[in-house]
């Protein structure tokens, strides 16, 4: 009797310790020109977003996570890890130009690990397809903002290499749903990363399939994605707990620069309005919404202060899995891994952001942009102060300088185009007159 309980006591024990080490699941999810003016549980007083905010309430939410404010040189920082001046995506067009042979992406690096990879949805002005990339698995949309198919344009869409077009009534973002309910139900014991590229909330701001027939107010049908987004996020969460694999999966929440156009100019967070929009070098072009949830490892409710750069989930993501970093780059990114594990770190001291031909580097309270002009930000998101440097300063703005000296952007890949990071195409079109 003894020996069959102290053989009881083991498997428990070993199984316990399977628990454990075993690998995780990673799901990250992009929302597309998503800021924290729209998401309930960043203050956001127009939206509501109770999913994403369960997410939070119990995982980790970060309060200072940043990107690059435009979606292609953000979508490149994420799968490298690596800063725009080194990889030439500094604007729509250039990021384009990346080579597999050149930059290792994130589905690779997990691939050495024994992860199956699927990207779904928007790949964006990334270069050649996901596959190239070393995507095991995927359905992408072409351009952004693709919800249905319209009489006078058809929208096509490749999966695994085959194209298809958007049939009559069908709704991109169920159909993306879809194949990943696919997905999921196929890699239920090996280890898998999806990249989930959402649609929402990217203009043209069309009618869901819950939206009231006729709704052509602007603001009602920005609530109306905004809501179809969470309810998503909800279905993904649910159809883990259907397959018994949501305790091992760690899921990321982000959007991929801030909050664009129309919408930012009616949101609000706590009462106030944020500095700046996607495609600006203020907080509000890269200052997003970045949740983390697990399950096995994370403490419920955990608010962070710390600085997040978007280069971070490569060295973070690989820790997780027990994948080897590339070593024929540089990299850029730190490991917030131990956070998410629960142990004492160093969480990094500043963050960098670059766009065309305009880059900074901020710390907590204060930033430095490449004309070397500091900002307080300790009113941030809502006030970026510009100061005279002077005695009770000049130390911060120095801390700051030895960092961009030491990056050293201008020595790297820059803006083709007019400097601003939009398409350097139509810029050159529209100097030759060509529209």
């Amino acid at each position: 009797m003894k020996l069959k309980t102290l053989l009881l006591a083991l498997l428990v024990c070993n199984t316990a310790v399977f628990a454990q080490t075993k690998k995780p699941n990673i799901i990250y999810i992009l929302a597309d020109d998503l800021g924290i003016d729209g998401v309930s549980c960043y203050g956001a007083d127009l939206f509501k977003t109770p999913v994403i905010d369960k997410l939070a309430s119990t995982g980790i939410r970060y309060t200072n996570g940043y990107t690059a404010p435009l979606c292609g040189p953000s979508r490149a920082l994420i799968l490298t890890g690596r800063y725009a001046f080194r990889t030439g995506a500094v604007n729509q067009d250039m990021t384009g130009q990346m080579k597999p042979s050149v930059e290792t992406m994130m589905p690779s690096i997990l691939k050495q690990a024994g992860y199956t990879s699927s990207m779904v949805g928007k790949w964006g002005q990334l270069p050649l397809g996901p596959a190239e990339f070393g995507f095991d698995d995927y359905l992408r949309f072409f351009g952004s903002g693709v919800y249905v198919s319209k009489e006078e344009k058809k929208q096509k869409y490749v999966l695994n290499g085959q194209e298809s077009v958007l049939k009559d009534k069908e709704y991109m973002p169920d159909l993306m749903h879809t194949h990943i309910e696919n997905f999921l139900s196929k890699h239920t014991k090996d280890p898998f990363y999806l990249y989930y590229s959402m649609v929402h909330v990217h203009g043209e701001i069309m009618l869901t399939p819950d939206s009231k027939p006729g709704t052509t107010d602007f603001k009602e049908l920005y609530t109306d994605n905004i809501n179809y987004m969470d309810k998503l996020v909800g279905k993904l969460l649910r159809t883990l707990d259907s397959l018994k694999i949501r305790e091992n999966t760690i899921i990321v929440f982000m959007g991929d620069n801030g909050t664009a156009g129309q919408a930012a100019n009616i949101g609000t967070v706590n009462g106030k309005k944020i500095v700046g929009k996607k495609g600006t070098m203020t907080e509000g072009g890269s200052l997003v919404p970045l949740i983390v949830n697990w399950p096995n490892a994370i403490k419920r409710g955990i608010v962070s202060k710390d600085l997040i750069d978007a280069t971070d989930f490569i060295p973070t993501f690989a820790e997780l899995a027990g994948a080897p970093l590339p070593t024929n780059n540089i990299l850029d990114g730190k490991s917030f891994a131990y956070q998410l594990k629960g142990s004492s770190g160093t969480p990094r001291d500043w963050i960098f952001t670059e766009l065309g031909n305009d880059w900074y580097v901020r710390s907590s309270n204060w930033k430095l942009n490449r004309a070397g002009k500091l900002f307080d930000m300790r009113n941030a998101p809502f006030e970026e102060k510009e100061v005279n440097i002077d005695e009770t300063n000049k130390v911060e703005k120095e801390k700051l300088q030895k960092i961009l000296d030491a990056l050293n952007p201008a020595a790297g890949y820059l803006d083709n185009g007019d400097g601003s990071g939009r398409h350097a195409t139509k810029v050159k079109a529209k100097k030759e007159g060509k529209n």
